[in-house]
């Protein structure tokens, strides 16, 4: 059986552009919503997991370019959720990232799971999108500069002035929740700090059969009953957070566990009285290797990140947990002797890889 799923053919003449902040164009076709954009440029060398990548919260704030040739090939699914209210795919309620750049984009899609095609999608939450771009040279573009911001906008545009810098906003307190919300049932209770949760996080905890209390990100939780503290992901500088860095450091003068994910990793850190600070382009796929310290344990790992930790200003009562074998940087501390640990990648990854779901556990078991 033959699948039309041929890429969309190109236009002429193109009709869009990227604009970087260094004055660098890229030119291409408009899809999905018709409207300009600013926004940080990070790249995604991901094959596969656009709809989860899309609809995580940490891309907020930025235009995201797609490595991989060739998107939209299996459409995308529905909106349909799960018995806790949770969407069944999508990593959020909605698309957060500025823009998409990608090279080719299948306008045909086919899969068994498919309800729409991605111009559809992304027509239907008002994102537009640019394909027919070098991804290959953006990419290169970005990693001798770093991530740089840049504007989406229409061929014949001589729009100027400066980029909004999304850096400079709270991207925290933009995708947090507005309000407590509690999944789940079981002996045990976990107050989730949302910074900007992916749905997956929620799922992994749900399904270790624990009461999961989801509270924004500078709600004070050291007022609650709760048996484990949990720190999600998020977009943005961890700088801007300080509410929930003053409850997490009143937290950590008990014995209770917290396990912190991602931007959870970085706000743990700052609690104990460490430094973070901005990756040149930073972590942003599903193949990083990442090593656990004092072992020879390699692990494959997806990740989300623009800021690290920086180890060499954490306190003598915390030490590394995890390290990118790839440049080095911090992927995760813990305390020496309380039951605190963190991982700066995904260990609930979709669309994956899932090596190290057993950090939950790990978790579970300390409560």
């Amino acid at each position: 059986m033959h699948l039309d799923i041929e890429p969309l053919k190109m236009q002429s003449p193109k009709n869009i552009k990227l604009v970087l902040e260094n004055g660098l164009e890229f030119q291409g076709y408009s899809f999905g919503y018709q409207k300009s954009a600013d926004g940080e440029v990070v790249f995604n060398t991901a094959m596969v997991g656009y709809p989860e990548s899309l609809t995580d919260p940490s891309y907020s704030g930025q235009i995201l370019c797609i490595t991989y040739p060739i998107i939209g090939n299996y459409g995308v699914p529905d909106d349909s959720v799960d018995e806790n209210g949770i969407s069944r795919v999508f990593e959020s309620d909605k698309i957060h990232v500025r823009a998409l750049v990608i090279s080719c984009y299948s306008e045909n899609y086919s899969h068994w799971d498919s309800a729409r095609s991605l111009d559809q999608w992304l027509k239907s939450q008002k994102i537009p999108g640019i394909y027919g771009v070098d991804t290959r040279e953006l990419t290169k573009v970005l990693r001798d500069n770093g991530a740089m911001l840049g504007r989406i906008v229409p061929l014949s545009s001589k729009k100027h002035g400066p980029i909004a810098d999304p850096n400079l906003d709270n991207q925290v307190d933009i995708v947090s929740c507005k309000k407590t919300v509690t999944y789940g049932k079981g002996s045990k209770r976990v107050v989730l700090v949302d910074c900007g949760v992916k749905n997956n996080i929620l799922r992994c905890l749900i399904n270790r059969n624990v009461e999961v209390v989801r509270v924004p990100w500078d709600y004070d939780f050291n007022s609650m009953e709760w048996d484990g503290l949990f720190i999600s992901n998020g977009p943005g500088n961890p700088e801007l957070c300080t509410k929930a860095v003053e409850h997490l450091r009143t937290a950590m003068k008990g014995k209770k566990p917290i396990f912190g994910i991602c931007m959870g990793n970085q706000l743990m850190a700052r609690a104990a009285g460490a430094k973070t600070y901005k990756l040149k382009y930073g972590h942003r796929s599903h193949n990083q290797p990442v090593r656990m310290l004092g072992t020879n344990l390699c692990f494959v790992t997806s990740q989300n990140h623009g800021f690290a930790v920086d180890t060499s200003t954490l306190d003598k009562d915390w030490e590394p947990l995890f390290v990118n074998m790839n440049d080095g940087t911090n992927e995760g501390i813990r305390h020496k002797k309380k039951p605190f640990f963190s991982a700066q990648f995904h260990p609930e990854a979709t669309s994956g890889p899932t090596d190290t779901e057993f950090l939950f556990d790990e978790f579970i078991e300390r409560l």
